[in-house]
């Protein structure tokens, strides 16, 4: 579809608890911050006026030309767990009525991202009588089959999904795994979703000198670096890949090998929700490896292309990812991977060609795998080459003419 074939629309993007403006790698910031930014200025590029909704103090944000966020107040002016946001739902929907009414606006298309938006969406698209589109990032009963994290997903987080896929009247899926996740577990209809992955911004994340960017970053030239970028939480896997630094040096006491890890608050005031980065730390600790692990907090998507080029490869032991946009950005900038075999992120990762897969919460394979990299130039350099030409295969002009697609056919369905 071309940008000619679609009418411009007014869209209100839903991201109740996750601002586009946040950094990356904090408490509540992560790869769907990422997909709501990029995916709003695209759909502005395109000629449709995106205002994006989410929690915080009253004010609005510019995020592009025809692209703003709108923050609306809902509970306590401060940082909560996700789990307890449900209860100022009401407060939130109140505001964007509200702001919607004062503002004089009609939307086109309602598109929420993560269940609790999706709560949100199913009442104004009745009310507006606009089609809802709803992306879920990730799913409680995916999670609950997790037995490693030995956490639950509440019932309550369960049906607040099922009734806002029910209600929505499109899903999008990052990958084919996401859409069997969501016809077997939730039995939700097949026709109802759209599988669309993410793009990556090949302009910012593009291939540097390694030495230049370590310079630059205090980093030690002569020493291999190995990353990890995300949220700080038990679903990541961090704390394999500390684990498999204890296994590396056992093996390889010559060869020097540091972990940055990008995420988390460094400076406490996320203190309850940072219990996971407290237990990474405790880890780090009892192995006896401070010197060798870093914890950089959270950093800008404007920065993080620096990282990912001082560093020698990206690790990934999660043990669930819709899709590892992080991935994405690592391999455009010329990075191998090397990922837990889950998710979007078997999709994404090309076993032996751009990176390896690794079983989750496996330590020692980990460790072999990061051994076998580390030790080959030849194979650092052709997979990380490799990467960067399969990072070209994804662009967010791209994901947002398929999303756009969507709109499309749901509001001809409408008019019908």
């Amino acid at each position: 579809m071309t940008q000619q074939d679609t009418q411009p629309l007014r869209i209100a993007m839903l991201t109740y608890h996750a601002s586009p403006l946040a950094s990356l790698g904090s408490a509540k910031s992560g790869g769907m911050n990422v997909y709501v930014g990029e995916l709003s200025r695209q759909l502005a590029a395109r000629g449709h006026t995106v205002d994006v909704f989410t929690r915080g103090p009253h004010a609005v944000r510019p995020l592009a030309e025809r692209a703003r966020v709108v923050l609306l107040p809902a509970g306590p002016d401060e940082e909560m767990a996700v789990q307890d946001l449900a209860a100022y739902i009401p407060e939130f929907l109140a505001g964007v009525r509200v702001f919607a009414a004062q503002a004089g606006h009609a939307y086109d298309v309602v598109h929420a991202h993560y269940w609790l938006s999706g709560l949100v969406g199913m009442h104004l698209k009745q009310e507006w009588g606009a089609p809802q589109v709803l992306m879920f990032h990730t799913l409680g009963l995916v999670k609950n089959r997790i037995a490693a994290l030995g956490v639950q997903e509440s019932a309550a987080r369960i049906r607040g999904e099922l009734r806002a896929m029910h209600a929505a009247d499109a899903v999008v899926a990052a990958t084919p795994a996401e859409r069997a996740e969501l016809q077997w577990l939730y039995e939700l209809r097949s026709d109802k979703v759209h599988v669309i992955p993410p793009g990556v911004d090949l302009e910012r994340f593009q291939p540097q000198d390694k030495a230049a960017a370590c310079k630059l970053l205090g980093w030690d030239c002569h020493e291999h670096h190995l990353l990890f970028v995300g949220r700080i939480e038990a679903l990541k896997g961090i704390d394999t890949l500390i684990r498999s630094l204890h296994f590396v040096r056992d093996q390889a006491p010559d060869m020097p090998v540091r972990v940055h890890i990008v995420g988390g608050d460094l400076e406490g005031s996320q203190r309850a929700l940072d219990s996971e980065l407290a237990r990474l730390r405790a880890v780090t600790r009892g192995l006896g490896l401070q010197d060798q692990v870093d914890f950089l907090g959270s950093r800008s998507q404007d920065t993080l292309p620096l990282y990912y080029a001082a560093a020698d490869a990206l690790v990934m032991p999660s043990y669930s990812e819709s899709f590892g946009m992080v991935a994405l950005e690592a391999m455009a900038c010329g990075r191998p991977v090397i990922a837990s075999s889950v998710g979007g992120l078997r999709y994404l990762v090309q076993d032996g060609a751009t990176g390896y897969h690794v079983r989750e919460g496996d330590a020692p394979q980990l460790a072999a795998r990061i051994l076998a990299l580390l030790g080959d130039d030849g194979a650092l350099q052709r997979m990380g080459t490799a990467a960067r030409a399969e990072a070209q295969r994804y662009s967010w002009g791209r994901a947002a003419a398929e999303v756009e697609g969507v709109y499309s056919r749901l509001l001809k369905r409408l008019m019908a």
